[in-house]
């Protein structure tokens, strides 16, 4: 059974506290490190509070 690490990245906020810069270079790092875009956290207001990522646990990683 596959086993899965998770991992967040809060979108960059300019001034104005909205979603104002692109978060792309830190989208490709993520999945060039083998992560996948799975979900997204909302605000009730609308606007992104987190990108939600997830990857198979390599089997000699000890992480919890």
């Amino acid at each position: 059974m596959t086993q899965w690490e998770y991992e967040t990245l809060r979108p960059p906020r300019g001034s104005t506290k909205k979603e104002a810069i692109d978060p792309k270079a830190q989208l490709n790092d993520l999945g060039g490190e083998g992560w996948e875009l799975v979900s997204t956290v909302e605000y009730v207001g609308g606007g992104t509070k987190y990108f939600v990522f997830k990857r198979p646990v390599e089997e000699d990683s000890h992480e919890q």
